[in-house]
């Protein structure tokens, strides 16, 4: 499978790995400055100074915040990024001489985790990882728009047409392959089905053109975020 330049050659669930990484080390850091901070207060000042006592709370606090909401949260992103990561060895089938497959771009506005682009068709994936069924007519306004907006970006720098789909890589779907609102909602089994199949609508000149295209934008964008980035830690 051809990796499409320095700006694509990222591993699918990348970001969503690195944020559920920087998540957990956050998590520890604060846990254990306050520990840390809660020990040297009680060996200095004893154990029933006000200052000893309201950082053993602080620390309780913390404690129950994250095990109620930020541990979850830490649970749903790592099962987002094994969700991306399952869904990239996936595609990992697909013919290699016929397919760019492009995981976890970024054009500026959020980042779509798979882009395929091959005789059949350009294709955006996003992928969901929380358990069904999911019923098609009820897939949230949200996910849905975030799917167009996807296929939107693809189609302003390709300059064709883009198929978005909506995988899910744990869900009983009630109607597969139906489209709602133009997003065709899939499970992950039945991914590699529909878009190898037999019915061919670009040629292999198309697929060069849209992939250039494509790098080319991935690559601006990439500049722009090192460019914000150096910006950021410049003294002020």
């Amino acid at each position: 499978m051809h990796a499409v330049g320095n700006a694509t050659r990222r591993s699918a669930g990348q970001h969503a790995r690195a944020a559920v990484i920087r998540l957990r080390l956050r998590t520890l850091l604060t846990l254990g400055v306050l520990a840390v901070a809660t020990a040297l207060l009680g060996r200095a000042f004893g154990l029933h100074d006000p200052r000893f006592i309201g950082s053993e709370l602080a620390l309780l606090a913390s404690i129950f915040v994250i095990s109620r909401y930020v541990l979850p949260l830490v649970e749903r992103r790592d099962r987002g990024a094994r969700a991306e990561e399952q869904v990239g060895v996936l595609l990992e089938r697909l013919a290699p001489e016929e397919w760019h497959v492009i995981h976890d771009a970024s054009l500026g506005h959020g980042n779509v985790d798979h882009i395929l682009i091959g005789p059949t068709g350009i294709f955006t994936v996003e992928t969901k990882s929380h358990p069904g069924p999911v019923r098609v007519g009820r897939v949230h306004g949200a996910t849905i728009r975030q799917a167009q907006a996807q296929r939107d970006a693809i189609e302003r720098v390709t300059r064709m047409r883009v198929e978005p789909l909506l995988v899910f890589t744990r869900a009983h779907v009630d109607r597969p392959l139906a489209r709602r609102k133009g997003v065709r909602v899939l499970p992950a089994r039945m991914l590699i089905g529909h878009v190898g199949r037999d019915v061919k609508t670009l040629s292999r000149s198309d697929v060069e053109a849209a992939r250039a295209r494509l790098e080319v934008a991935l690559r601006d964008q990439a500049r722009v975020e090192r460019q914000a980035r150096a910006k950021r830690l410049l003294p002020r």
